[in-house]
């Protein structure tokens, strides 16, 4: 049964990453497989047998079926499905579809872009810099890419309200808050802010299906790949500002002012084309995921075990300072970000390969470095008691341990082949709620328990 569900796992991930098919096209078809394969088990079907029937039958309606079948061309049921002949057009059908939806993108966007500079325009920004602007800045964008995703995932009005009223009670709380000036909390409220929303654009782009590990990992594929186009549209937008400042320069128009409102408008409408960029030309990325795993687990993996072996063996534990603290908790972050992608872009039915290997050396090198982290940590606790940026620190990186010390456990189990590399997703899907819920903690808690200090 295990083996059937893992199957039916990869089926659903390859399905569900096609081009214009969202959650409950997902799901619907998931349903029609199942019914298939319980009728086929009901007649005496073994579990691989159903299941490739199953596919077969399922071909038969959908083209997606097909294409997967085209596309896993070692497999048994690649005959089964091709022999009923469509050829997978349709995908391209819901390529263009998705890619027609671009004014609708375009929309968001723009009203993402005027929400921000209608506030930077009350805020008086650049001329000042008032502590709500920066702190409620992802506020002004990300219930935009919500409203996106809600849309395209066509959810209930119940799962709309759900969402705006989450961003309604995250912007209520984070703003009544009375901060004492130059507050700490208040710094974190504003770093990690944007993180808890990110958090809750998941919902509405999971389809409200908060429970499903595929989603989950959707989501961390999504993120990934968002990042990457993200990145690409800001390098891009950097030219292209810089160009136009130059080319304006003699006409003695303000650059400053040119810079506040492009800069600005492209940062945030920038966020929902990059969505929609990851949703439209899918496969592209799907071809750069594999590429970038491979090519920066190995050197993040160089960079920490020799961080780990010259601070342990040179005994250079007790350096770390708070600035050190922090530079590498953003490194085990993005270890454990690199880990994640690697899993969402990896084929389950894969054997253990080198990349796994390498992957078990990046995550132990890092909770070998998460260990000294906690050490300097404790004794700095120790000597100069809690603050609010310590119990962050030392609440993230307890659970940076837990979490790598898990990968680390599955990762050696499944290169042992006692275990499946399904388990190490479950556990890391399993675990992304808790750190949400430690980010909230941060926002929410932390400020009225330190007294808004």
């Amino acid at each position: 049964m295990e083996s059937l569900e893992l199957e039916i796992e990869q089926w659903r991930s390859y399905v569900g990453r096609r081009p214009g098919v969202d959650v409950h096209d997902v799901e619907e078809l998931e349903s029609h497989l199942r019914d298939q394969i319980a009728d086929l088990h009901d007649v005496g079907l073994a579990d691989d047998e159903a299941f490739l029937v199953a596919v077969k039958r399922l071909g038969s309606v959908d083209d997606l079926s097909h294409e997967y079948a085209r596309e896993h061309s070692g497999r048994l049921w690649k005959q089964l499905v091709l022999a009923g002949g469509a050829t997978g057009g349709g995908s391209d059908a819901r390529l263009d579809a998705v890619a027609r939806a671009w004014p609708e993108a375009l929309g968001f966007a723009v009203a993402a872009a005027v929400a921000l500079q209608i506030a930077r325009l009350l805020a008086g920004f650049p001329d000042d810099e008032p502590d709500w602007l920066f702190r409620n800045a992802s506020l002004f964008v990300l219930p935009f890419l919500a409203a996106w995703f809600a849309r395209r995932r066509r959810l209930s009005s119940t799962a709309w309200l759900a969402t705006a009223g989450v961003f309604a009670g995250l912007a209520v709380a984070v703003n009544v808050f009375p901060y004492d000036e130059d507050a700490a909390t208040e710094v974190l409220v504003a770093t990690h802010l944007p993180v808890l929303s990110w958090c809750v654009v998941a919902f509405p782009f999971m389809g409200a299906t908060l429970r499903s590990h595929e989603r989950r990992m959707d989501m961390v594929r999504f993120t990934g790949e968002w990042c990457i186009y993200y990145a690409l549209i800001a390098f891009g937008g950097g030219v292209l500002l810089a160009l136009t400042l130059a080319v304006l320069e003699p006409t003695g128009i303000d650059p400053d002012t040119v810079a506040t409102w492009l800069l600005l408008s492209g940062a945030a409408g920038a966020v929902i084309v990059a969505a929609w960029l990851v949703e439209a030309k899918q496969q592209v990325v799907e071809n750069m995921a594999p590429v970038l795993t491979m090519l920066f687990t190995p050197l993040f993996a160089a960079m920490l075990v020799a961080a780990a072996v010259a601070y342990a063996v040179d005994g250079l534990g007790e350096a770390f300072d708070r600035e050190l603290v922090g530079v590498f908790d953003a490194l085990m972050v993005a270890v454990l970000g690199l880990v994640l992608y690697g899993l969402s872009a990896r084929e389950p039915s894969d054997r253990p390969g080198w990349m796994d290997r390498i992957q078990l050396v990046a995550v132990v090198s890092a909770l070998a470095l998460d260990v000294l982290v906690l050490g300097s940590m404790v004794a700095r606790i120790g000597d100069l008691g809690l603050t609010p940026n310590r119990v962050a620190a030392l609440g993230l990186n307890l659970l940076l341990l837990v979490n790598l010390a898990g990968a680390a456990w599955l990762s050696a189990r499944f290169l042992a082949g006692r275990t499946t590399i399904h388990r190490l997703e479950r556990w890391q899907t399993s675990y992304l709620p808790v750190f949400a819920a430690w980010v909230a903690v941060v926002v929410l808690v932390l400020p009225p328990a330190f007294a808004f200090s």
